[in-house]
């Protein structure tokens, strides 16, 4: 309120800090520091007195002479004044100027600090690899003004724990400085067109739990094949989770990360890993074939793989897995790979890998032989299962996937180029998922 007290116009320290709720545009909240002159460093020397520049002018009081009480005189009229002829500035523009020249002061994205690295990715391996360079301004999180930083990297949608990759942890920096490239293993071109790489700064403390300092996620269909790409990035706070009970226009402000969070909780539960299968369908061979390959030896397949040959089948190669769930308390698994050639009246179709210790990157590099021709073929489905080995009890389920006439995606299509190209050897990465295949004559 504007107290009158004979001549002299007085307004009260409420009024200097109150908002303005008037009807109109939303103003900028006075603050006390803009009623203080500020220089920045490329400004001009000391201007020269004046009137305008006496402490008296600076006051919130004070009123200048043929102004009316409806202006104040701002900290930047005083430096915009040389000589008496420079005209008036209103506080709301002062407060605003000031407001804009500040704003970088409050920026959360500098507050959390910069990070830098690179993404490439190898179509001919589909391996992706992300080099994490450095990060700088970090928030300190420890009582001695530094931070113990290391950087997580998730693949979003996907479960957390198949897919996590961690850095080296940088001791007492805000600058650290990591110059470290991990790799994923098995990433197809559909996932460099759905999926979003997010890199997760966190403080690391040996007593308590890790902390997190911010977060940057890239989209990976900004990443050309076979071409490196720089970035430098600010940290953000991660996305909002919903709340229960938050319902109606306040979830309005938030949609676009609720629907992320959501198709996370969808996707989450999904993927369980990756599988490197190769499939190649032998021809019968002619007897002479048969007796010349024989002396000869080295058939891929093995002991059943030069059984089998003479009246031709499918060979499975089971290759290798990346990024399995972690089925242990020790933060791994102990896989091995069983596949099924459905249906199977007689119960012969079961084959079974050896089992990798304590990994979720396991090699196997082991080739089965089916004998069966091209048209039973066709009415056939594959399975393929991952698991995690247990001593004294119930073996884990962490994957699996169906490759038939029935199938969709990358399944689908892999059937159907085994069996087009007779003979030729086909590779493909596969999803695993954590639904159990129940496929004709499941046992």
């Amino acid at each position: 309120m504007t107290v009158r007290r004979g001549k002299k116009l007085s307004i009260s320290i409420q009024e200097h800090m109150a908002i303005d709720v008037c009807p109109g545009p939303i103003r900028p909240i006075r603050q006390i520091s803009a009623y203080f002159p500020r220089r920045s460093p490329t400004s001009p020397g000391p201007v020269s007195p004046n009137p305008a520049s006496s402490p008296l002018a600076l006051s919130p009081g004070f009123v200048a002479p043929g102004m009316g009480g409806a202006h104040l005189l701002s900290p930047l009229l005083a430096h915009g004044r040389h000589g008496g002829g420079g005209g008036s500035l209103s506080l709301t523009s002062s407060v605003e100027t000031s407001v804009e020249i500040n704003s970088s002061d409050s920026d959360d994205c500098t507050a959390l600090g910069t990070l830098e690295f690179e993404l490439r990715y190898e179509r001919s391996s589909s391996e992706l690899h992300c080099t994490v360079l450095r990060a700088k301004g970090l928030k300190s999180m420890d009582f001695n003004g530094l931070s113990d930083p290391y950087v997580k990297l998730h693949l979003l949608p996907g479960a957390c724990k198949a897919n996590k990759l961690k850095t080296k942890t940088i001791r007492n920096s805000l600058n650290p400085v990591w110059n470290e490239t991990l790799t994923y293993i098995g990433i197809t071109e559909e996932d460099m067109h759905r999926k979003t790489l997010r890199l997760t700064v966190c403080d690391e403390d040996k007593l308590t739990h890790n902390e997190l300092i911010g977060e940057s996620r890239v989209p990976l269909k900004r990443v050309k094949p076979d071409q490196t790409k720089h970035f430098h990035t600010c940290l953000e706070h991660p996305p909002p989770l919903p709340s229960p009970t938050a319902m109606g226009e306040a979830l309005r402000g938030i949609s676009c990360y609720l629907r992320e969070w959501e198709n996370e909780q969808l996707h989450s539960l999904e993927e369980r890993g990756r599988l490197l299968l190769s499939l190649q369908f032998l021809p019968p061979l002619s007897l002479e074939e048969t007796d010349v390959g024989g002396r000869g030896g080295g058939g891929g397949g093995g002991r059943e793989g030069r059984e089998g040959r003479r009246s031709g089948g499918l060979c499975v190669g089971v290759k290798r897995c990346a990024h399995l769930a972690a089925m242990d308390v020790n933060g791994f698994s102990d896989p091995y790979v069983k596949i099924y050639l459905k249906p199977d009246i007689q119960k012969k179709s079961k084959h079974k890998t050896a089992v990798m210790k304590k990994t979720l990157n396991p090699e196997f590099n082991e080739e089965f032989f089916y004998e069966i021709s091209l048209q039973e073929l066709a009415n056939k489905t594959l399975e393929v299962t991952v698991w995690d080995y247990d001593l004294g009890r119930s073996n884990d389920f962490i994957g699996g996937v169906c490759l038939s006439c029935c199938s969709q995606g990358d399944g689908l299509r892999h059937w159907t180029d085994c069996l087009k190209n007779k003979g030729s050897r086909v590779e493909r990465w596969h999803i695993l998922t954590n639904e159990l295949p129940r496929t004709i004559g499941h046992d």
